[in-house]
């Protein structure tokens, strides 16, 4: 049978269809309808096939999943036909700590959660609505992101605020990219040589959204993001950790309202705030270099904020084996990772200049004398997710 997996994001659906046991999927793309270019656009990539672009009808999330859907079903395309539907759900809340088969009633918990992950959950609750209707009678299965860090030990979950919160509330740091987060866990162990017994990491996933992970023995210790995905690094248009005194400032002395903070806070901020350029780190980077200080600025504090993160993890951890770059920009910036790491040779981190440069994923490029290995990861979120799927579909049918 072939998994389909779709994985919603705030303008795009990416998917891939996955073959069982599969590393690569036979086709994979995207839909995205605010891009770079002036339509929204279909992006398919097959196996043995050059990428294909063409002009497409979608705008929102409904009608970019029943375009994937009716694309993916139709006769002829070379793979076997759907059989079972995974989909990326960034919160799961306190009701969700591992991959669920999909009924009527987990999409109503999933759609519930919305308040927590604005940019996320809502847009996934429309796919998983049309993916629904349009295969019925196929497993569907949600793979929660939050899934990785509901272990987290007390320490690292319970906020510092009246504990009641906790307990009452289920207010507590859930984190977030988890799935990618796991993947890279496993990946790292695999590049070094090594199990992931006794294995010391801290994973950034550096993309449109941020987060920096501690994980030992393959479990998380603890994340930068919190409650929910606008806790931590700073982001694309996500401000990342501020102090609370500033909002309850804005709200009691300017007038503020709590629907303006949240705006402000998930779609003004980041790099898009600090630089007035883009949320597109390329964007920014190259306006940067170009002289524009408010770009220069927003790098500055975009680095400066991992670089910090970075070495708190690593206390946490008590000393570091591995630091792994992933996601977009981590992938992909030469620049963001020397600039990250030319602050942190204190803990043994050296990268190779040439290596760096050069290096396309998967790849070590730490000096070869160095103490703490430095690793450039393509995460796998969406084979992750159509493991997971077949796992759950193959337990339903048995």
């Amino acid at each position: 049978m072939s998994i389909l997996v779709l994985n919603a994001g705030s303008s795009t659906l990416k998917f891939g269809l996955f073959e069982p046991g599969a590393r690569e999927p036979q086709v994979a793309g995207n839909v995205d309808w605010d891009g770079p270019a002036q339509s929204a656009e279909l992006i398919v990539r097959s196996l043995g096939e050059p990428e294909r672009r063409q002009p497409c009808e979608a705008t929102d999330h409904r009608s970019a999943a029943s375009l994937v859907i009716k694309a993916l079903s139709e006769p002829g395309r070379g793979s076997s036909p759907i059989r079972a539907v995974g989909h990326r759900i960034v919160h799961g809340g306190q009701a969700f700590v591992e991959s669920v088969l999909v009924t009527p009633d987990v999409a109503k918990a999933i759609a519930s959660l919305s308040d927590l992950a604005p940019l996320h959950n809502p847009q996934a609750v429309a796919v998983l609505e049309t993916a629904t209707a349009s295969l019925p009678g196929l497993p569907h299965v949600a793979v929660f992101d939050t899934s990785f860090f509901a272990g987290l030990p007390r320490s690292s979950a319970v906020f510092p605020v009246p504990f009641e919160w906790y307990k009452e509330r289920g207010i507590r740091r859930f984190g977030f990219h988890g799935i990618s987060h796991s993947y890279c866990a496993g990946r790292a162990a695999e590049v070094l040589g090594r199990t992931p017994e006794g294995l010391r990491l801290v994973i950034c996933h550096l993309g449109n959204g941020c987060s920096a992970a501690a994980v030992r023995d393959g479990r998380a210790v603890d994340t930068t993001m919190g409650y929910t995905p606008l806790d931590g690094l700073m982001m694309g248009t996500r401000a990342g950790a501020v102090d609370p005194g500033i909002l309850l400032h804005l709200q009691q002395r300017e007038g503020f309202t709590a629907q303006e903070l949240d705006h402000a806070l998930n779609h003004q901020s980041g790099l898009l705030g600090v630089s007035g350029v883009s949320s597109d780190f390329r964007k920014v980077e190259a306006a940067s270099l170009e002289g524009n200080d408010r770009a220069r600025l927003a790098l500055e504090i975009y680095a400066a904020r991992i670089r910090s993160a970075i070495g708190a993890l690593s206390a946490t951890l008590g000393g570091l084996d591995a630091l792994v770059f992933t996601a977009g920009v981590g992938e992909n910036s030469a620049r963001l990772r020397t600039s990250v790491c030319e602050g942190l040779r204190f803990l043994g981190i050296e990268l190779d200049p040439q290596l760096n440069a050069e290096a396309r994923p998967d790849a070590d490029i730490a000096q070869p004398g160095a103490s703490i290995r430095v690793l450039i990861l393509h995460t796998r979120e969406e084979l992750m997710i159509a493991r997971e799927t077949g796992r759950l579909a193959l337990k339903q049918n048995a």
